[in-house]
């Protein structure tokens, strides 16, 4: 700061400092208020919950979760059917959960061995039977 030397000086540092003061009070009231808003517990859940929705690796896992659910639950009613014999539906969990885990923590593997059955089961598009273009 420099060196005032007048009455008319001092009041424009004055008013400037005082000016400067206001300005920094607003910003400081709205860094107060994004800091109270951001710490309220419901915008604290939602914004967990955007975090939680952008995160492509949940996704992946839910979806992997999810199918090994699913052919768990399937090879099961494929064993088990409609028996009552109480042995069969203790086999019938103990596959279910091994296929669920088997299909939970290898995706990648499932994934590609589904691949290769569905090109052995289903020619390309403009193949036909013998592999040539034309059926026999």
């Amino acid at each position: 700061m420099q060196k005032i030397n007048s009455i008319a000086e001092l009041e424009e540092a004055i008013l400037q400092l005082e000016t400067r003061q206001a300005q920094e009070a607003k910003m400081l009231r709205q860094q107060f208020h994004l800091a109270y808003s951001s710490i309220k517990p419901i915008n604290f859940i939602k914004s967990t919950f955007k975090e939680v929705a952008e995160s492509k690796e949940l996704k992946d896992n839910i979806v992997n979760t999810s199918v090994g659910l699913g052919a768990g639950y399937l090879s099961k009613i494929l064993f088990q059917g409609a028996s009552k014999n109480p042995i069969k539906k203790l086999f019938g969990n103990v596959l279910m959960f091994g296929i669920t885990n088997l299909v939970t923590k290898h995706p990648d593997t499932i994934k590609s061995v589904g691949q290769k059955i569905l090109k052995i089961i289903s020619p390309h598009p403009g193949e036909g039977v013998n592999g040539t273009g034309k059926e026999k």
